[in-house]
C-alpha cells in the first residue's frame, strides 16, 4: 500500500511564499516483478467528472490536473495530453490557464495519463495557479493554499483529490489534511468496484456546525467556503497553540510507570517515558521527545515519520493515537476500535467532524489517519477507470 506521505512525498507546502510550491516529483511506486502493466496503461485512465453538487452548473465549474511524471512538473491539457509547467505559460494576469471544463451537460470523460498529483475542483471562478522556477531553476506550479489569508485562491471555493497512476495501478484519496470545503468522491473501478469520499446527507453543513461549536476550533470556519485543518489555523493565529497540551502531558504521565506498547510491520516496541522523552526498546531502539500541539496536528516535529520502516510507523501510530485521544488511556497501539477515537474533550474535533460526515467513517483529517485503515484512500492494481464526483451540498 502506498499511504498518502509516499503517495505525494513532493507536493509540499512553500511556507516562504505562503503558496503550496510543488518543488520535486515524488517516487512513484514500481509494479510487482513479472507483473503486467493494467491494460489501459499506455493510453491513459479513462477519467469520469460528474457534477451532482446540486449548487453549481457545469458551466461553473473547472477542474485542474497537475502534478509531476516522475521527472517534471506538469499538467493534463482538457483532450488529456501531459504537458509541462512552464512560467511562459502564465497569461497577462500573472497566472496560468490550466482549466479544464466541464461537459455542458452530464458527464465529462478524459484520459488521466501517467503521473503523480492532485484533482483540483473550482466553484463558480477559476483557479489562479501561477508557473515559477523553484530554488533549482526547473519549472514548477504554486498551488492554492486556501488556509492563507493572503494566497490568491482565498476567495475562490475550491478542493482536490490525490492519486498516483503507473504501471503498478491507481493510487487515491479524497483529503482533508489541509482543508475541507467542496464534498468530492472516488469510485475506482478494477479488480473490483471501491467508492470512497462519500458524505452522508447533509455532510458538508455537519462538519461547518460541529467545529463552530466544539471549543477552539470556530475560527477554523472560513464564512460558508471552508474549514480550515487546526494546524495551518495554529499557524494563522487562529488556533490556541497550547491548546492539546493538557491531553499530551496526560499520555505522557500515563507511561512512567507502565509499558506502552506500539506493534507495527517491523515488531512490537515497548516504551517508558522518562522525563520529557518516551524511549522504545524492540526491533530497534526509539525514542520520541515530548510533542507540542503544532507537532500532533501536523504529525511532524517530534513526530516526523520517515520511510524507514522502523520509526517512521512508530512515530505514525503514536501521532494517531494523540489525533484520536486514545493514547493515555490505551496500553497497545495501535487502537483500532472506531468507537474509541475522539471520546475525551481535548481531542482533534476536525478529524472527528470528517470522519463523522463520512457515509464509511473514512477520512483524510491529519496525515497519520491510514493507520489502522480510516482514511479515505483506494487503490487497485489493475484499474480501468475513475470517476470523481461532486457531491450534494
Amino acid at each position: 500500500m502506498i499511504t498518502r506521505r509516499r503517495l505525494l512525498g513532493g507536493l509540499t507546502a512553500g511556507a516562504a511564499t505562503g503558496l503550496g510550491l510543488a518543488r520535486s516529483a515524488p517516487a512513484l511506486a514500481a509494479p510487482a516483478a513479472g507483473s503486467a502493466p493494467p491494460a489501459p496503461f499506455a493510453d491513459g485512465l479513462p477519467l469520469h467528472l460528474v457534477n451532482h453538487s446540486g449548487a453549481f452548473a457545469n458551466s461553473s465549474v473547472r477542474v485542474y490536473i497537475v502534478g509531476n511524471d516522475g521527472t517534471q512538473q506538469v499538467h493534463v491539457t482538457p483532450d488529456g495530453a501531459l504537458r509541462p509547467v512552464d512560467p511562459a505559460d502564465n497569461g497577462p494576469d500573472g497566472f496560468t490557464d490550466y482549466a479544464i471544463p466541464l461537459a455542458a451537460s452530464g458527464t465529462t470523460t478524459l484520459r488521466l495519463p501517467p503521473m503523480s498529483g492532485r484533482i483540483y475542483t473550482a466553484l463558480g471562478g477559476p483557479l489562479k495557479l501561477k508557473a515559477v522556477r523553484d530554488g533549482d531553476g526547473r519549472p514548477a506550479l504554486a498551488y492554492p493554499a486556501g488556509w492563507v489569508a493572503g494566497d490568491p485562491n482565498y476567495g475562490v471555493l475550491h478542493d482536490c483529490a490525490e492519486f498516483t497512476y503507473n504501471a503498478g495501478g491507481m493510487y487515491c484519496n479524497t483529503t482533508m489534511v489541509d482543508m475541507f470545503s467542496v464534498p468530492l468522491a472516488l469510485t475506482l473501478t478494477g479488480a473490483r468496484q471501491q467508492t470512497t469520499g462519500t458524505l452522508a446527507d447533509g455532510g458538508r453543513a455537519a462538519v461547518f456546525a460541529a467545529l463552530r461549536q466544539a471549543e477552539g476550533f470556530a475560527r477554523l470556519v472560513i464564512d460558508d467556503k471552508r474549514v480550515i485543518a487546526p494546524g495551518h489555523g495554529l499557524d494563522a493565529g487562529l488556533f490556541d497553540r497550547d491548546l492539546l497540551a493538557p491531553a499530551i502531558d496526560e499520555a505522557w504521565a500515563a507511561y512512567a510507570d507502565k509499558d506502552l506498547t506500539v506493534t507495527t510491520g517491523a515488531g512490537t516496541f515497548t516504551g517508558r517515558t522518562r522525563g520529557t522523552t518516551l524511549a522504545f526498546t524492540g526491533p530497534r531502539a526509539v525514542s520520541f521527545g515530548k510533542p507540542s500541539t503544532r507537532d500532533v496536528l501536523f504529525c511532524d516535529g517530534t513526530l516526523a515519520a520517515p520511510n524507514d520502516g522502523v520509526l517512521g510507523p512508530v512515530a505514525a501510530v503514536l501521532g494517531a493515537a494523540l489525533n484520536r485521544s486514545t493514547l493515555a488511556g490505551h496500553a497497545s497501539q495501535p487502537t483500532t476500535d472506531p468507537a474509541a477515537f475522539y471520546r475525551q474533550p481535548l481531542t482533534n474535533h476536525y478529524a472527528r467532524a470528517v470522519h463523522a460526515a463520512a457515509r464509511d467513517g473514512k477520512a483524510y483529517g491529519f496525515a497519520f489517519d491510514d493507520v489502522g485503515g480510516f482514511a479515505s484512500y483506494i487503490e487497485d492494481a489493475a484499474p480501468t477507470d475513475l470517476t470523481l464526483t461532486l457531491t450534494p451540498f
